[in-house]
């Protein structure tokens, strides 16, 4: 069942968005050679709390932590631990919070100190490819204009979409209904209404698309060990234009 939010549920999660985005900038700001994913995780979790705020993530399906921080293969659900980040590292730190009784929900993913060209390629084509999505969260058309939005943007640079993990819905629940998968076709899947909320998050491998689960049961690593980018913003569906409660201003003007 798809919910369909009032304007004023439409606001509190916006409220819990802008907390996301500001949250990543935060960590952002710590992310450099040296610094434990499991500091940043503290780090996360402080300033969520100091906001009024519980973290979305932590007891979530029994997820430990407050970030999902995926470190080069690791495509998402990376369980932050005593490892330091090394010059030439990506990083994608997801973040949720929950506020008011609904849910936050954004991701990102950093360089750490300066990366190569082909890692850079990657973020930057990954990062394109959901705006490219997010164009397509207008009211009448469907899931699959999204989905195809963003794998045709991405496979033709030999990149590939991961099928296993997809968008979703957002509101009272962490997950709702529509999936959003990123990868399909145009004109299919789920018609979009005004006052869906939905996440868009293309999850992009540099080679193939196949994954495989570690032991832990959360984190999900490339087949073939090549780096993945992760970039996820809240989203209503308005008539005529999408309506993005999420932002990336806060980090950008951080890592700038």
């Amino acid at each position: 069942m798809i919910t369909l939010r009032t304007d004023e549920e439409i606001e509190i999660l916006r409220e819990n968005a802008l907390l996301v985005s500001k949250t990543l900038a935060e960590v952002g700001k710590r992310i450099q050679p040296g610094v434990s994913t499991l500091e940043l995780d503290k780090l996360a979790e402080t300033f969520i709390r100091d906001h009024g705020a519980a973290p979305g993530f932590l007891g979530y399906n029994g997820f430990p932590n407050t970030l999902c921080l995926s470190v080069n293969d690791v495509v998402v659900h990376g369980i932050p631990s005593a490892y330091r980040l090394k010059e030439g590292d990506v990083i994608s730190v997801d973040c949720g919070t929950r506020y008011k009784g609904y849910y936050g929900d954004s991701a990102y993913t950093f360089a750490v100190g300066e990366i190569n060209e082909d890692a850079k390629h990657l973020l930057k084509a990954t990062k394109e490819s959901l705006f490219k999505g997010i164009a397509q969260a207008i009211d009448g058309n469907r899931v699959g204009d999204i989905s195809f939005a963003i794998q045709n943007h991405v496979e033709p640079f030999g990149y590939s979409v991961v099928r296993e993990m997809v968008g979703h819905g957002l509101g009272s629940r962490m997950h709702e209904k529509p999936d959003v998968p990123n990868f399909g076709h145009r004109g299919h899947g789920k018609r979009l209404q005004n006052g869906m909320v939905i996440c868009i998050e293309p999850m992009i491998n540099a080679g193939t698309k196949d994954v495989f689960m570690d032991e832990d049961g959360w984190t999900l690593h490339t087949r073939d060990g090549k780096k993945s980018a992760h970039y996820e913003l809240t989203v209503c569906v308005r008539k005529g234009h999408p309506d993005v409660l999420s932002t990336f201003e806060f980090i950008e003007k951080v890592i700038k």
